[in-house]
């Protein structure tokens, strides 16, 4: 079954859909199966993968409504293992039409559920913003990547967006957990960028990763192209801190998975 992260932040511009595009194209890189769920309805994730938004049959607005199966608007990509579950306009009214909707909150969970043993990873690109698409999103995940930016309003932006997680797990999914954070758009020459670095370490340790995500023009080019980074510069710096990025997560799995055996095997006896 996939491992499914919601990678969700209430700030925008904080390369959080720049994030869901290029981590997917790494993860698959590295041969895993990546579905990335656009659940943002100005569809950038859609159209910084390479889906033309407005010429699909079927998006994630037609599966939360009921109107098609995951597998009906699945889509694949220019890279191999990297599979798209796009969006568009279409979405902006899944928040009217959801209300009346049995388990609204639970839609998205249910339909990945039918997809979710054909994945390795399963990426959801959340809106900028808490609402009814965003609690689909972290009703849906196993965790919640954030990724931020080190200036001035992020903790207090964090801090709201932890209150949420929270809010969420007391009452949908009590198996939600913070993946990590991730330091974006990050500029080492910056010292108050260096200052709410050493804060988020200081207060969340082990759940900031290593891996620092840098301004990178390419990076930000790349989308304009309807390419990951690492289609469009593969030895660009932002595409190589991506892989970087990929590299850390399946360290930590595998080794939450060594862990879990050896939990196993302690309690079997043997």
């Amino acid at each position: 079954m996939a491992r499914i992260i919601a990678l969700a932040n209430q700030k925008g511009g904080v390369g959080k859909t720049t994030t869901a595009i290029n981590l997917a194209a790494s993860l698959a890189a590295c041969n895993r199966r990546v579905l990335l769920v656009d659940l943002d309805p100005q569809g950038n994730a859609t159209m910084g993968s390479g889906i033309d938004k407005n010429a699909i049959s079927h998006s994630s607005y037609d599966v939360l409504i009921g109107d098609a199966q995951p597998a009906e608007a699945i889509l694949p990509t220019l890279m191999k293992n990297f599979f798209v579950l796009p969006s568009n306009a279409n979405l902006t009214a899944a928040e009217v039409e959801l209300i009346g909707k049995v388990q609204r909150e639970h839609r998205l969970r249910l339909a990945l559920a039918q997809v979710s043993a054909q994945y390795d990873y399963i990426l959801i690109d959340c809106p900028p913003s808490l609402n009814m698409l965003t609690v689909n999103a972290l009703v849906a995940a196993q965790s919640v990547m954030i990724p931020m930016q080190c200036e001035y309003y992020a903790l207090e932006g964090l801090s709201a967006l932890i209150d949420t997680i929270e809010r969420v797990r007391q009452t949908h999914n009590p198996a939600l957990a913070i993946e990590g954070l991730l330091r974006t758009l990050f500029d080492p020459r910056n010292n108050l960028s260096n200052e709410v670095s050493a804060q988020l370490t200081q207060h969340f340790d082990d759940k900031v990763y290593r891996t620092v995500i840098p301004r990178n023009v390419r990076l930000a080019e790349a989308p304009s192209h309807g390419m990951p980074a690492l289609i469009y510069d593969k030895s660009s710096r932002g595409a190589l801190a991506y892989l970087a990025l990929a590299g850390e997560m399946l360290k930590k799995d595998k080794q939450a998975h060594a862990g879990a055996a050896n939990r196993e095997k302690v309690a079997s006896g043997n």
